[in-house]
C-alpha cells in the first residue's frame, strides 16, 4: 500500500479521535464551570472599608467599629465574566443556562432555594440577564483578548447584568405594590457600591480567562 493511501487514513483517524475527544473535555468543563457558579452563589466575602462616621461631629463618643463599614460581596457576576472569558460565549452559555435550569426545575441552587416559584423573585432578573451579558461580552472578546476590549467587557457585562437586575426587580416590585422607599433600598444595597466591586473583580477575573483560553484553545485544536 502506498503513503498516498496511508496518509489520509491516518488524517481521517485523527479526525475520528478529536469529534471524540473534545465533546467529552467540552462536557467537563461546562459541568465544572456550572459547579462553579453555583458555589459562587453561596460565597460571602467580608469586605471592610474606612469610612468617616455621619455622627462624627455630634459629640457622641465613637468607638473603631463607627470607623468601619462592611460590604458582604457574592462574587457571582465576576465569576459568569470569567467563565465567558475562558471557555468562550458559547459554553458559557451552556454552563449558565443550565445553572438556570438545574434552580428552576431540578435543586434550590439560587441563593433564597429554587423552583419556577423563583421568577416572582425580586433578584431573578440579576440571574436571568447573565444570559444577555455573556452574549455581549464574548461579543467584546470575539475579535482579540487586547486591553481596550477587556475593559470594555467587564464594563458592558456587569453594567448589563445591574441595569436589567435593576428593571426586573423594579417590575416586580410594582406588581407587589412595594413602595419607592423599598425600590430605591434595593437599588442601594444590590447595585450600589457593589457594581463597582464587580467591575474591578470582573476585569481582573477576564484577564486571568484570556490566559486559561488560550491554554484550552491550544489543546482543543
Amino acid at each position: 500500500m502506498s503513503e498516498q493511501v496511508l496518509i489520509p487514513k491516518m488524517k481521517r483517524i485523527d479526525k475520528t479521535k478529536k469529534k471524540f475527544r473534545i465533546p467529552w473535555l467540552n462536557l467537563i468543563l461546562v459541568i465544572f464551570c456550572t459547579l462553579l457558579i453555583i458555589c459562587s452563589t453561596f460565597l460571602n466575602i467580608n469586605i471592610k472599608h474606612y469610612i468617616i462616621p455621619q455622627n462624627i461631629f455630634s459629640g457622641e463618643k465613637l468607638s473603631a467599629e463607627n470607623f468601619i463599614y462592611s460590604l458582604y460581596f457574592i462574587p457571582q457576576i465576576p465569576v459568569i465574566m470569567f467563565i465567558c472569558s475562558t471557555l468562550g460565549k458559547r459554553m458559557a452559555l451552556t454552563s449558565t443556562v443550565l445553572y438556570i435550569l438545574l434552580g428552576l426545575f431540578f435543586i434550590p441552587v439560587f441563593a433564597l432555594g429554587g423552583g419556577l416559584r423563583y421568577f416572582g423573585e425580586f433578584g431573578f432578573g440579576y440571574i436571568l440577564a447573565y444570559i444577555p451579558a455573556i452574549v455581549i461580552t464574548g461579543n467584546c472578546l470575539k475579535e482579540k483578548y487586547s486591553f481596550p476590549n477587556m475593559i470594555k467587557a467587564a464594563i458592558f457585562g456587569v453594567l448589563t447584568i445591574h441595569i436589567l437586575g435593576i428593571i426586573y426587580m423594579t417590575i416586580i416590585a410594582l406588581i407587589k405594590h412595594s413602595g419607592g422607599d423599598f425600590i430605591s433600598g434595593w437599588i442601594y444595597a444590590q447595585s450600589g457600591l457593589k457594581v463597582l466591586y464587580d467591575l474591578v473583580f470582573s476585569f481582573v477575573l477576564i484577564l486571568i480567562g484570556k490566559y486559561l483560553h488560550s491554554g484550552l484553545r491550544y489543546i482543543l485544536e
